[in-house]
C-alpha cells in the first residue's frame, strides 16, 4: 500500500450497512464492449521519458449503466519496437490514488532494451486520479501544517482530530457525491478491462506494485481468461482489506523506524547521537516532544514530522537525508534542515491532496470499517502501546471512513485457480505490505511462485537495483517461466537484500524509484 499521512467516527455516527456490488464467484465477467474505442496516442515526452505517448479513453461512471455518465482516464504508453510483440504490459504504481503515466516510462526504461522492446507498456492515471477527469480533491489544505499532534493527549485533543476526519469525509460527499459509489477497486478492474479492448488485445500482462497488487488480483478473479502474465511486487494481503491491513501496517512500520534509528548509532561516527539504538530512539521522541511546543520554521510539528520520517519506512535511500535533519535538530536545535526535509519528502502539495483523496475514497468504499469509534480508540490505542512510531498518524489518514457518505461493498474473494503461472516480489522487512501478505497472495492464486527479498525492507522490490529480483521479473515476462521451490518452505526463490545505504548516499535514487510519480503512496505517509 503506498503512503503519506492519516482517519474516523464519533460515537454513535452511523454508516450504512454494507452492500455487495460485486459479482460472485459463479457469476460470468462483463462481455466485451460491442465497440470499443480507438485511442488516440500523441507524444507526450518528457526529459526524463523521452518515448512516452499519451490518449484518453472514455469508460462509463457505472459500468452496469454503459449509456450513462461518462469519465475519461489518462493513459500514456511506450509502444513495442520488436518485430514480435507480446502484446500490452499495463503497470500501476499503487496507492490507491497514484498517478500512473509516468511509470510507463519507468518500467520500459528499466527493463533490458530486447524485454521492452517486446511489450507496448501502458500505463494510467486510475479513475479520480492525477489526468483522469473529473480528478477528485475532496478539501483542499487538509494537510496544511500545522496540524494537531497525531498522538492526542486527553479526550478534548481527540475529538478534534475526529471532527477533523469527519470535515473531511463531509467535504468530500458535498464536492464529489456522484462519484464516490463509483470509486473502488471494482471499477478500477472493470477499468483495465476497457483499456484492454481499447488496445485491441485479446489479453493483456500486468504489473503492479504495492495497492497495484491488488488491483491487479481483482482484475484477476473477473477476467481470468484476459490474463496473459501477472507480476505483483510488494503485495497487499487481500484478506485484510483495509482496517486490518492499516493496523498490521502500524508495527511494521514501527519496527522500520527502530531499523533507521539503529542505523543512525552504527553511524555514530557520523551523526554523533550515540551508539546505543534505545538511547538515540529516545532522542528522536524527545525531539517529537519539543516540536510539540515550537514547530520548526513554524511548519514541521510532531504530525509533519511523523510525515517526513515515512518515507524513510518505504524506502532505505531517504536515511542519510532524514538523518542529516535529526541529527542537525538534536544537537543544535537548528531545524532548517529538518523543514527543508519535510518539504522535500514530507509534505503533501496539490497533487497529493487529490491521491489522498482517491486514496480515501477507494478504501472507505471497498470494505467494512467499524462502525463505532471505541473501536478504533481501543485498537489503536493498544497498537500504540507496543508501535508508537505511527499508529495515531495512520489511525487519522484513514479515519474519515468511519464518517465516509456512501456504504463500503463487500470485498471480491480473489482465490483463482484459472491463472496462468503468476510471479510475486516481496521483501522480507517491508512495512508498507508487510511479508504475510505475500504468503496469503501465494495461497490463494493458485500456482503463484514467490521471490523472497531476505532481509529487505524496502516497498518495492524489483527494478531497485537487486540483480536478483530482477531476473525473476525479466525471465518471467520474456518467457512466461517462474521459479519453483521444493514445497517445503513459504519461497520458490530467495534473493538476498541490497546493503544499507553509506551515510554520504544521495537520496536521489530514493526519490526518482518507480512510485515518484504517486509520491504519497511511496515516498510519503501512507499509502499502501
Amino acid at each position: 500500500m503506498q503512503k503519506r499521512a492519516g482517519v474516523l467516527i464519533a460515537a454513535g455516527a452511523l454508516i450504512a450497512s454494507a452492500v455487495t456490488a460485486v459479482p460472485s464467484a459463479a457469476e460470468p465477467s462483463a462481455p466485451e464492449p460491442r465497440a470499443p474505442q480507438k485511442l488516440s496516442w500523441k507524444a507526450c515526452a518528457t526529459e526524463e521519458f523521452p518515448k512516452l505517448q499519451c490518449a484518453t479513453l472514455r469508460v462509463p461512471l457505472d459500468h452496469d449503466d454503459p449509456g450513462g455518465r461518462q469519465i475519461t482516464l489518462a493513459l500514456s504508453r511506450v509502444p513495442h519496437t520488436a518485430r514480435t510483440s507480446q502484446g500490452p504490459l499495463l503497470v500501476n504504481p499503487g496507492g490507491p490514488g497514484a498517478s500512473g503515466r509516468d511509470l510507463a516510462g519507468f518500467v520500459a526504461a528499466s527493463l533490458p532494451a530486447r524485454v521492452a522492446a517486446q511489450y507496448d507498456v501502458v500505463g494510467f492515471d486510475p479513475r479520480g486520479v492525477g489526468a483522469s477527469r473529473p480528478a477528485l480533491d475532496c478539501e483542499p489544505g487538509h494537510f496544511a501544517p500545522v496540524r494537531p499532534d497525531s498522538v492526542p493527549r486527553d479526550q478534548d485533543e481527540e475529538q478534534l482530530s475526529l471532527a477533523r476526519a469527519a470535515r473531511f469525509a463531509r467535504a468530500c460527499g458535498e464536492r464529489h457525491g456522484a462519484l464516490l459509489p463509483h470509486i473502488h477497486t471494482v471499477a478500477a478492474a472493470r477499468d483495465l478491462d476497457a483499456i484492454r479492448a481499447a488496445l485491441g488485445a485479446e489479453r493483456i500482462s500486468y504489473f503492479g506494485y504495492s495497492y497495484g497488487t491488488y488491483l491487479g488480483a481483482v482484475y484477476a478473479r473477473l477476467f481470468p481468461q484476459r490474463v496473459r502474465r501477472l507480476a505483483l511486487d510488494s503485495v497487499v494481503n487481500p484478506r485484510a482489506v483495509w482496517y486490518d491491513a492499516n493496523m498490521a501496517q502500524d508495527h511494521a512500520f514501527d519496527a522500520r523506524h527502530k531499523a533507521f534509528l539503529a542505523w543512525v548509532a552504527r553511524h555514530d561516527a557520523t551523526y554523533r547521537l550515540g551508539t546505543d539504538p534505545a538511547k538515540v530512539e529516545a532522542r528522536w521522541y524527545a525531539m517529537r516532544a519539543e516540536l510539540r511546543e515550537r514547530p520548526a520554521g513554524g511548519k514541521v510539528g510532531p504530525a509533519e514530522l511523523e510525515d517526513t520520517f515515512l518515507p524513510g519506512a518505504y524506502h532505505d535511500g531517504y536515511w542519510p537525508l532524514l538523518a542529516k535533519a535529526f541529527a542537525a535538530y538534536a544537537k543544535d536545535k537548528d531545524g532548517k534542515p529538518l523543514t527543508d526535509a519535510y518539504r522535500t519528502v514530507g509534505a503533501i502539495d496539490a497533487s497529493g491532496h487529490n491521491g489522498y483523496s482517491v486514496y480515501a475514497a477507494v478504501q472507505c468504499r471497498d470494505a467494512h470499517w467499524p462502525k463505532a469509534w471505541g473501536t478504533w480508540h481501543r485498537d489503536h490505542w493498544e497498537a500504540h502501546a507496543k508501535a508508537p512510531f505511527s499508529t495515531w498518524n495512520n489511525a487519522w489518514y484513514n479515519a474519515p471512513c468511519a464518517f465516509w457518505p456512501v456504504p463500503s461493498l463487500t470485498p471480491l474473494d480473489v482465490a483463482n485457480d484459472a491463472l496462468p503461472p503468476v510471479l510475486l516480489l516481496q521483501a522480507t522487512e517491508d512495512a508498507a505490505t508487510p511479508y504475510e501478505g505475500a504468503v496469503a497472495a501465494r495461497g490463494l492464486l493458485r500456482g503463484a511462485s514467490l521471490v523472497v527479498e531476505q532481509g529487505g525492507g524496502n516497498h518495492g522490490v524489483s527494478l531497485r537495483g537487486n540483480t536478483c529480483a530482477d531476473r525473476h521479473l525479466v525471465r518471467y515476462l520474456e518467457t512466461g517461466a517462474v521459479p519453483r521451490g521444493d514445497g517445503r518452505g513459504e519461497a520458490d526463490a530467495v534473493c538476498p537484500a541490497r546493503p544499507a545505504p553509506e551515510p554520504t548516499a544521495s537520496a536521489r535514487g530514493a526519490a526518482t524509484a518507480p512510485h515518484a510519480s504517486g509520491l504519497r503512496m511511496w515516498a510519503r505517509p501512507h499509502g499502501i
